[in-house]
């Protein structure tokens, strides 16, 4: 789709012009007022044009806009030391300018690190737009013309939570034997997970209790570097600082942060290590990138990671998790929809209310905005709600309310 000569993605189309944004809410430019519940996907956690950004942002501008790759900018290198010290078991930070390469750079410390070439994956997970990032879980029929990806990836099943203990058990144990098959020839580099959930693609599935803590002990035990992808799930989305931090003891090798880590006022990205892992790899591996971490970015980076920590949004966001889901299960479980969700990623399965894979997701979003509330889906009939993680209890409570009602209305249309 192309929109006034930009390129849109199919499955992200065209939707309105944003004239202007300011916490929960968006404003079209026919100055239509919509509730936001998608966050930019999970990158604007503390709010639109949160002010106190915006103005270390033009604090920064005012001072200078750029470093060399062989120079740094004061405000990197204070950023640098704040991120490490609060993400868990990491010293160091590789400069990138946002997810997919953050990914790809991660994998490329992995693969340089391990002298392994195999990475583990999940299908039908996100991890990014270029080659490696896209082989870690492409779906089939999205990569075919670009084929083929980077060699030597693996995708496994998602051990997907279905709420019924017995079976949940049953598929731990499944993914243990799989997982034990793959590691146990000591060839693999890297498995990349996100901390329990999928947060790409509009899916929000969970993964089953224990899942976290079995990849750490088996890659562990088979000489895999642990890879966690946080760009979904980092900065108090996951009703933590950082979603790892749900799994006590649980300390990742390689980390990728972007999304929310400048709350969507500049592009940013970073790769978490400990200079021990990096260090031997610099001469082989020569990481570089022109533009990452541009000072102004930094600024606002700092600026987030501090508010995060000084009015710890974390514990409102998990709050507003648990009113979110147990609202919408109250509302919506009666009519066939499946409420499932870690954090402020809440996944709305209407896979049972629908014939046509697609039309209700889509008739949905299209009554959701037209009620003054802004969703996303991706055509699999599957809505991923992701509020600021600073939303009010007035402002998730109106959501839920539009959102019912939609369902409602456009599954009897249907």
């Amino acid at each position: 789709m192309i929109v006034n000569r930009i390129v849109y993605n199919p499955l992200l189309h065209y939707r309105f012009r944003v004239s202007r944004a300011q916490g929960s809410r968006l404003w079209d430019d026919a100055d239509h007022e919509l509730l936001d519940f998608t966050s930019g996907w999970n990158v604007t956690n503390l709010g639109w044009n949160h002010p106190e950004v915006n103005e270390a942002l033009i604090r920064q501008i005012e001072r200078n806009t750029y470093a060399p790759m062989w120079t740094a900018d004061a405000v990197q290198e204070e950023y640098a030391a704040a991120l490490t010290a609060a993400y868990p078991g990491v010293d160091t930070v590789l400069r990138v300018t946002g997810g997919t390469e953050a990914n790809e750079v991660a994998i490329k410390l992995a693969r340089a690190a391990t002298g392994r070439r195999r990475i583990i994956g999940f299908k039908n997970s996100y991890h990014g737009q270029l080659f490696a990032s896209l082989a870690l879980g492409y779906v089939p029929e999205y990569v075919e013309a670009i084929a083929p990806l980077v060699p030597e990836f693996v995708q496994l099943d998602y051990p997907q939570a279905m709420g019924d203990e017995a079976a949940d058990k049953a598929t731990l144990s499944s993914f243990k034997r799989r997982l034990t098959d793959e590691l146990e020839g000591r060839e693999v580099a890297a498995m990349v997970i996100e901390p329990g959930i999928i947060t790409g693609w509009g899916d929000g599935r969970v993964a089953v209790e224990g899942f976290v803590e079995l990849v750490r002990e088996l890659t562990a035990k088979y000489g895999t570097l642990m890879i966690v992808d946080e760009v979904g799930s980092g900065f108090s989305r996951m009703g933590k600082l950082f979603g790892i931090q749900r799994y006590e003891g649980v300390k990742p090798d390689i980390v990728a942060l972007a999304k929310a880590i400048a709350n969507g006022a500049a592009g940013l990205g970073a790769v978490l290590t400990r200079a021990e892992l990096v260090e031997p790899t610099i001469p082989k591996a020569k990481y570089t990138s022109t533009f990452g971490w541009m000072p102004p970015a930094c600024a606002a980076a700092l600026k987030t990671l501090q508010i995060h920590q000084r009015d710890r949004v974390w514990e409102q966001a998990e709050m507003s998790s648990q009113r979110l889901q147990q609202g919408l299960r109250k509302e919506l479980e009666p009519l066939g929809v499946r409420v499932q969700g870690m954090g402020l990623v809440v996944r709305v399965d209407l896979t049972q209310c629908s014939t046509e894979p697609g039309a209700l997701s889509t008739a949905v979003e299209n009554e959701c905005l037209k009620q003054g509330l802004a969703v996303i889906q991706l055509g699999a009939d599957v809505l991923q709600l992701m509020p600021a993680c600073t939303v009010t209890e007035a402002d998730l409570d109106e959501g839920m309310g539009v959102l019912s009602e939609a369902i409602r209305t456009s599954a009897e249309r249907i």
